[in-house]
Formats: C-alpha cells, structure tokens, sequence
C-alpha cells in the first residue's frame, strides 16, 4: 500500500490564472499545476513566473501542490526547479523519465536547492512520468531510485508513440505498460497512477475504465477535467464494506492471539497473514483518506 494518497491527481494548465482560481475548489487529492504540455514554448517563463506568483497563497485544504515540469531533453527543467522549489510545493510531476538516472539527478538538484533555502531534506517530492518503451524496460528501477519518489504515472499518448500505434478506447496497446507500472510500484511502495481519460464527453466510459483500472492494482488516475475527480476518488477509495470487513479480520485476529489459538476463522474463511495484510492496507488507507478530507 502506497504511503501517499493520490486518488486523482488534476492537470491544471500553468498559463490560465482564470483556471487556476478555479481550482481552489477543485476536491483533487494533488493539484498538478502544468508547465508542460498545456503551455506553448514561447510562454513558459510566463507561467512559471504566474505559479510563483499566485501559488505562496493557494489554500491547499488537505491537498497537495505539484508542478508538472518539462523532461530533461527541453533543456528548461532546471530553470523551474529554480523558480518552483519554495516552501508551498509539495512536490513535482517529472515528464518523459527514462531511468533511474534521470530520477536521480532531479534529486540530487532538488537536495541543492533545499539546503540553500532552508528547507527540509525531503520536502520536494516526485511523481514520474512513464511514458515510453525504456521508460517501462525500467519500471522497477525508476520506482525504486529515490525516496522522494512517491508515485507514477503512464503516459499513454507517448508510449502509444514510443511502439508505432495508435492510442485506441480500449487500450490493448497500453495494457503491458500499464501491468508493468502497477507491478513495479507496488514493489517499491509507491503510487501508482493511470493515464488520462480524454473523452470527457463518455462518463460511462471513464467509470469502466476506472474500475477495470483499480482491479489491476492502480491506485488513482491522472484527470484532466473537475468533472472526473469526484469518481476517481470514489472508486480508488476503499468501500464501507471493505472497511468493515478489515475492521472484522483484524479484531478477529487480535482476539485469536489474546486467545492464543492456534488458527482463526472469520465468516468461514481462515484469516492467515495475507488476508491480515489485506486489512490492515484497507484500514490503513481508510485512515489516510478520512485525515486529509477532513482538512477540506
């Protein structure tokens, strides 16, 4: 179980201050400010000037600040971990990470620039963008390069590219980036996030999608619009009869070991340590959801 929540993490484009006001009300656990995809090239020292501006007193309300910034191949990462590495971001949204290497650097620029501003070791966290064939040969390894690191996202658009086809509804093409993704995060302990949905016209879709999503084991999903967080967060989190089924095992299972029983059973079905496991992540998960909503 990931130790961060980001059931829905919300692009927002780093050029509209008109959108950036409306996503103080926007019920995204991460609020992804873009400088990247959603800003032409002649206006990115505008919006990064416009996220130093307005974001010191952006109220987060339970909710995390990032940054998506531009990959390593634009030359301009540096310049923005510059401007953007202050006391109210949370952490940084990376396009185009390629290796472990790539995580690394941003790292080891981000501990510079913590020390020289007096900021906490660790403050800056990082969010990964898988988004191409070496970045998924890499998973594991990127996942598990840093301590900063606290999710990552598939970038489907660009890995549909990175393999010569289409991006299509369904998705067969991105279904081995995405097992490998899941797969790799969990093993390292991180988040790990689905690409975004684009037809914002099919909210049936989006919903089926997510499902077949979080039955894979991801845990959030990059959204593009408001209108896609408030089920994301519905379906990434845990339902009340999961709860109270966890809640059930784990006061079965303490009772057993008060008992000093050799085996417990609950409703039927031996409780042995995975099925623990599996509900204590739930509670636990539970919990981290309840304390940040009820910051909001």
């Amino acid at each position: 179980m990931a130790a961060t929540v980001m059931r829905s993490m919300l692009s927002v484009p780093g050029i509209r201050e008109r959108f950036i006001e409306k996503a103080r009300d926007a019920e995204a656990d991460v609020l992804c400010f873009d400088l990247e995809d959603s800003v032409a090239w002649d206006d990115k020292p505008a919006a990064r000037d416009l996220l130093c501006r307005v974001l010191p007193d952006f109220p987060k309300r339970g909710r995390q600040v990032f940054v998506r910034t531009n990959g390593y191949d634009t030359g301009l990462i540096e310049q923005e971990l510059d401007a953007i590495a202050q006391p109210w971001l949370d952490g940084v949204s990376v396009s185009k990470i390629e290796s472990a290497r790539d995580v690394q650097r941003i790292d080891d620029y981000l501990t510079l620039l913590e020390r020289a501003r007096g900021l906490l070791d660790g403050q800056v966290k990082i969010a990964a963008w898988i988004e191409n064939a070496h970045a998924v040969a890499n998973a594991y390894e990127i996942c598990a390069s840093s301590e900063r690191l606290v999710g990552i996202c598939v970038g489907g658009e660009d890995y549909a590219v990175s393999i010569g086809v289409r991006r299509t509804k369904g998705g067969a093409e991105l279904e081995l980036a995405r097992r490998a993704s899941v797969n790799a995060a969990h093993a390292a302990g991180i988040a790990p996030l689905d690409t975004p949905w684009t037809d914002i016209r099919d909210p049936e879709g989006y919903e089926d999608e997510l499902r077949r999503m979080k039955e894979i084991g991801f845990q959030g999903k990059f959204c593009i619009h408001p209108d896609q967080l408030g089920p994301a967060n519905r379906i990434f989190s845990p339902p009340a009869d999961d709860v109270d089924w966890a809640r059930r095992v784990v006061d079965a299972y303490q009772d057993g070991v008060e008992r000093n029983l050799g085996a417990v059973a609950l409703d039927g079905q031996m409780i042995d340590k995975p099925v623990l496991e599996q509900a204590e992540n739930v509670l636990a998960w539970s919990e981290q959801i309840a304390a940040m909503e009820s910051a909001r």
